[in-house]
């Protein structure tokens, strides 16, 4: 009996696992939460990119507000930036970005900061997840779909001590899937499984520039995390982004289009919804950027219709 138990339990946890999110098909806009990852913003191209190719009759605006050296933790290093200027903290501009933006859909990804880049303290880590929670608690009171990332792998070799932090803080969070029923896609694991095969042959691999920041085939595998999250697994065996755009018709002529355009409207959302990070992009005047859009959106409807 024991033994049947454990067995629907564990078909229970599998199936679980295999969660799969949808965005409505009536959301138009699409937030990005994040810090200097989301900032980069490859990866929101790439998920744009394919979900246009996809579904081309659905119209999206996909916003990303990510700002560099963000927490939710409102912690920092007494020597950050060299002492330049404490990590923002999103509770100083989260009102602002939902009032302004007004999403109908949100992605959240915090953490590869929030443990301040030093070995496991159980503060630290408290403030991580009171943070989170008053996150959620924002999002949610105002009835807006949110989906959490849980933070990317750290894969500095010689920091195994910080990888154990992001370890325990994507699995705490992965947990609120069960628990909170919160909705969270897993781009660790994901990242962490291929960065430890990529490391069999070479073991200096790594996916980004400093353990933090992923070069293009790390963001590439956070789509792909993203893509499956969302119940996409076409992408899957497709080892680079370039491959997978061969797949449709002027793909790579539409992922120019969003990429160039994403890289205009990220600062100009940056500076309408405001910030308090110095030596950041001053970006043009939002109705400005807003016009550029829609000239953007006209092209790639062109492109999509040919």
């Amino acid at each position: 009996m024991k033994k049947l138990n454990f067995l629907f339990l564990f078909i229970s946890i599998s199936l679980t696992a295999q969660t799969v999110y949808k965005i409505p098909t009536d959301a138009k806009r699409i937030l990005f939460l994040g810090n200097s990852i989301t900032y980069q913003g490859d990866y929101i191209s790439y998920l744009e990119t394919i979900l246009t190719l996809e579904n081309p009759s659905i119209k999206r605006e996909y916003i990303n507000v990510g700002l560099p050296s963000e927490t939710v933790s409102g912690l920092s290093e007494p020597d950050h930036a060299k002492g330049k200027f404490p990590r923002p903290d999103l509770r100083e501009r989260l009102k602002r970005i939902l009032d302004k933006t007004q999403p109908d859909f949100i992605f959240a990804s915090y953490g590869i900061n929030d443990g301040i880049y030093m070995p496991f303290d159980e503060k630290r880590f408290k403030k991580y997840k009171k943070g989170m929670m008053w996150l959620n608690h924002q999002i949610t009171k105002r009835n807006i779909p949110v989906i959490y990332l849980t933070p990317i792998p750290y894969d500095k070799i010689t920091n195994a001590a910080y990888s154990n932090v992001m370890d325990i803080y994507a699995n705490w969070l992965m947990s609120l899937k069960y628990t909170n029923h919160w909705k969270v896609i897993d781009v660790h694991q994901g990242m962490k499984n291929q960065l430890l095969n990529e490391r069999k042959t070479n073991p200096d691999f790594m996916f980004t520039r400093d353990g933090i920041h992923p070069k293009p085939q790390g963001h590439w595998i956070m789509t792909q995390q993203i893509l499956s999250g969302l119940g996409i697994h076409t992408f899957t065996n497709f080892t680079t982004f370039n491959k997978a755009l061969l797949k449709y018709n002027n793909g790579n002529s539409i992922f120019k289009l969003v990429d160039e355009r994403q890289i205009l409207m990220k600062d100009a959302w940056l500076t309408y919804t405001g910030h308090k990070r110095p030596n950041m992009n001053v970006g043009i005047p939002i109705n400005e950027a807003q016009e550029n859009y829609l000239k953007t959106e006209h092209k790639i409807k062109f492109l999509l219709n040919q």
